[in-house]
């Protein structure tokens, strides 16, 4: 069935300002992946899944220019010995990156492959960004296999001693970032990866996870806190028999960002955890959109959603749950809830539940509300000044989604940071 004219009429635009990289083993993916969005079109506001987040900023030939954020505060995760893999708008810096050879993991850039006719990653690559396809289109994930101009690819052997930690920086007031990470865990192997940084003026990115039976990721990342900065987000991870997948992502500015998961839970007794925490101001507008599939049994998924929205900022949430026939024993939860700490800021949820197995405990709720008046005159009683006592609820109020955060240093890291944007906005 034909596009829509204006449909069509986006993406052609789109498209013409982009050149699908050609040769090496991914050139068959990147084809089907450019057919996929040739078929879906680009998303547009009247598309269900973007009913709440006009995309037109993300979709654009164009990205509109975003001023160069400067901060005098260290970089996130700067305290913690890493694999330092840096990219600066959308591209690989081989100088300001560390040696890629560590234990337990072998590190690859993902235009190399463009020269080899074989490798591991063509059975990733495009393959759970396509599967993610169903039943809800996402046709900037499937654009990103296509276009997608640099990345890394990761294969967990073993246990690396130390996180991996990818490093964006955001250099040029233009920039249009597109990359796209793949990732394999083998049978108990355990890796961690940190992400930090603003990337580019527009920001396309894509993670491919495949955990396989017993295996561990850990994926945490700080965006923020570049002001203008747009981003549109996709992890895509498959799970296997007793694997472990945790996500957690801290955002803090930025005018528009849409993070989404989509999670495959396809072995026995695997667990899925993903949190997320924002903190918005003025014109900031955050997307949360999760879809976690049960199709095994007794499965674990969380979803832990905080948002703190002021001055006329938006959050979004879309989260779903999806039990299909035979998961029997699944354990799925998921929150989401915002603080809006005036009357000009609004929190969309959309919270789902589709379940096909008799024998489960599956829960889904989402509240929102302004502070709590009671505990903040507590607090001013015993001469904490308006703004901190504020600051501190907001923290309190944020900590079951940073709870999610297994490491206890990365955990306390990212509260560090919170108090100090918190206390910048005052």
């Amino acid at each position: 069935m034909a596009l829509p004219e204006m449909k069509q009429s986006a993406t052609d635009a789109r498209l013409g300002t982009l050149t699908l990289p050609e040769g090496g083993c991914l050139s068959t993916a990147r084809h089907a992946a450019l057919s996929r969005v040739q078929t879906m079109g680009l998303p547009t506001r009247r598309d269900e899944y973007w009913k709440y987040t006009r995309p037109d900023t993300l979709v654009n030939a164009d990205p509109v220019a975003a001023e160069i954020f400067t901060s005098d505060e260290a970089p996130m995760f700067d305290g913690f010995d890493r694999l330092k893999i840096v990219f600066v708008d959308g591209v690989f810096d081989a100088d300001a990156s560390d040696d890629l050879s560590l234990e337990g993991i072998t590190v690859e850039r993902l235009k190399d492959l463009e020269t080899k006719d074989i490798h591991w990653a063509t059975d990733l690559y495009g393959v759970l960004e396509a599967r993610g396809q169903t039943p809800v289109e996402r046709p900037l994930a499937a654009l990103n296999t296509a276009f997608a101009t640099d990345g890394i690819v990761i294969h967990v052997t073993g246990k690396p001693s130390k996180p991996i930690s990818f490093i964006y920086k955001h250099l040029d007031a233009n920039s249009d970032a597109i990359l796209h990470h793949i990732v394999r865990v083998d049978t108990g192997a355990e890796a961690t990866i940190l992400e930090n940084g603003p990337a580019a003026a527009r920001f396309n990115n894509v993670m491919e996870i495949d955990v396989a039976d017993g295996g561990t990721l850990h994926h945490v990342r700080a965006q923020g806190r570049d002001h203008e900065r747009r981003a549109a987000t996709h992890v895509f991870t498959r799970l296997g028999a007793e694997s472990v997948y945790k996500s957690f992502t801290l955002t803090v500015n930025g005018v528009l960002t849409r993070n989404e998961q989509v999670i495959e839970i396809n072995g026995d007794d695997a667990i899925a955890h993903v949190a997320g925490a924002c903190v918005g101001d003025g014109e900031f507008h955050h997307d949360d959109t999760v879809f976690i599939t049960h199709d095994a049994l007794n499965g674990e998924s969380r979803q832990v959603f905080k948002k703190v929205l002021r001055n006329g900022a938006t959050g979004v949430f879309q989260g779903k749950i999806l039990v299909k026939e035979g998961a029997q024993k699944t354990d799925g939860y998921q929150i989401s809830q915002s603080l809006l700490l005036d009357d000009d800021s609004q929190f969309l949820a959309k919270p789902e539940l589709e379940i096909y197995a008799d024998d489960v405990a599956c829960s889904h709720g989402s509240t929102s509300g302004a502070i709590d008046e009671e505990a903040l005159f507590y607090l001013r009683s015993r001469g904490v000044p308006a703004s901190e006592a504020t600051d501190l609820l907001t923290l309190a109020f944020l900590a079951e989604a940073v709870d999610e955060v297994e490491d206890d240093d990365i955990a306390e890291a990212l509260v560090n940071r919170l108090e100090g944007w918190l206390a910048r906005r005052r």
